[in-house]
């Protein structure tokens, strides 16, 4: 392993998972959770709460063992192969889904800033492949260049959000606020839909214990790392979902594609541009961080004889090469068949699967600690118990079509699994 991450301390583990959750989610999330109304705010608080939770259920797991990869290790160690495979398989699925949508998300922060990428659904489609492109090729660098870029980019992004909180207090028209809830929903049809969506903006919390073999007393470090992690971000998300909510009417922030430059205007065309840097920063941090994810999962797998060996294999700056290039082609073309949906359509549907698909790992991680827990600590028992229930909640938001398209996924993962047992 490289020197700088054998050297991850509890600042990089902290920074690791604020970096891959703060990203496009919550810089494009309030113009998709606009026609909710501020009914929406309780699916935030739910999310937050139920992450916690979550938070605490991995922060437990990582403190039992000495395995690398997160909860495709615990599910592994506590059901076997398939159980582990399908896991880690639905993570690799969900973050391809993921790295998808945050491109573009980065594509909508481009064009507010240069409208020329704007122009159409084609030219920001192109955009977004660049962005994967060019930080894929960072992270075959080396695991040392990209942690570099990460810690540059997640301090930088934290500014935006904090930026915004100020002038929601500053700023902020109770005129702008929406109604409660203008499509008269019932409240658990609300809070099923705005908390998948608002996970979405989670996504990220378990980064820190994926490349536990890489940190210093990764049993200390990254529980409280993680725990950390989680606190911290659920302050900045509801801060700045309701400043936003005060600065721009819900009218105007329903048909955005950029909410946050939309908000900085009232610090003039300067703020609004600097809004739009900083929330394009954010985005390109998410985008590396989930980028260096996905090719480390599908590496982790491979190594444990579960996938073809080639997959493991890793270049000379330590870094999984094949598993990072076919799994960027795979996000690629998913960003060509979604963008004609237009953005916020693409992002919608994308967020939606990509978090569908990264809950199973969540709910089975949970129903390991529940196994473990059982008979020795009732009390961690009840907490992965509702850390079950809450995947489970968060999952029913999703709709049968994004649901069923799930299934097929975990059924095909079956399959490979098949597959790649008889061909070993």
């Amino acid at each position: 392993m490289s020197a700088i991450a054998k050297k991850m301390g509890f600042w990089q583990c902290w920074g690791m998972s604020v970096g891959v959750m703060i990203g496009s989610g919550i810089f494009l999330l309030p113009t998709v959770l606009a026609p909710y109304g501020w009914i929406s705010l309780l699916g935030w608080l739910l999310t937050c709460s139920g992450t916690i939770v979550l938070a605490l259920v991995l922060a437990r797991l990582a403190g039992t063992t000495d395995h690398a990869g997160g909860p495709y290790a615990y599910v592994r160690e506590s059901f076997g192969d398939l159980a582990g495979f399908l896991i880690g398989w639905g993570y690799w699925v969900g973050v391809v889904f993921g790295v998808t949508a945050i491109a573009v998300g980065f594509a909508g922060y481009m064009g507010s800033i240069f409208p020329i990428f704007a122009a159409n659904s084609l030219t920001q489609a192109l955009v977004a492949a660049m962005g994967i492109g060019v930080l894929t090729w960072v992270n075959i660098k080396g695991i040392s260049e990209a942690a570099t870029v990460q810690l540059v980019l997640t301090i930088l992004k934290i500014v935006p959000l904090i930026v915004i909180i100020g002038l929601g207090i500053a700023y902020g028209d109770i005129d702008n606020f929406p109604s409660f809830n203008p499509q008269q929903l019932s409240m658990a049809e609300a809070l099923a839909s705005t908390a998948l969506l608002t996970m979405w903006a989670f996504i990220g919390i378990e980064a820190a214990v994926i490349p536990t073999g890489d940190v210093e007393n990764p049993k200390k470090t990254v529980p409280i790392a993680v725990v950390s992690a989680a606190l911290s971000v659920s302050f900045l998300y509801v801060g700045a979902s309701i400043a936003i909510m005060f600065l721009v009417p819900s009218e105007v922030l329903a048909a955005s594609e950029s909410p946050f430059v939309d908000a900085a205007s009232h610090m003039g065309p300067g703020g609004a541009l600097l809004m739009g840097i900083g929330a394009l920063i954010s985005t390109a941090g998410a985008l590396n961080g989930n980028i260096f994810v996905m090719g480390q999962m599908p590496m982790l797998v491979a190594a444990d004889g579960l996938a073809p060996s080639v997959i493991a294999k890793k270049n000379k700056g330590g870094a999984p090469m094949v598993a990072l290039m076919a799994s960027s082609v795979f996000s690629a073309a998913l960003l060509v068949l979604n963008f004609t949906d237009g953005l916020v359509g693409a992002f919608s549907f994308l967020i939606s699967m990509s978090t569908l698909s990264i809950l199973a790992p969540y709910g089975l991680s949970a129903m390991a600690e529940f196994k473990r827990s059982w008979h020795s600590a009732k009390g961690w028992a009840g907490v992965a118990l509702l850390s079950v229930i809450y995947t489970l909640i968060a999952a029913a938001g999703s709709g049968w079509y994004v649901f069923f398209l799930g299934v097929g996924l975990f059924l095909l993962g079956i399959l490979l699994f098949k597959f790649f047992h008889l061909t070993r």
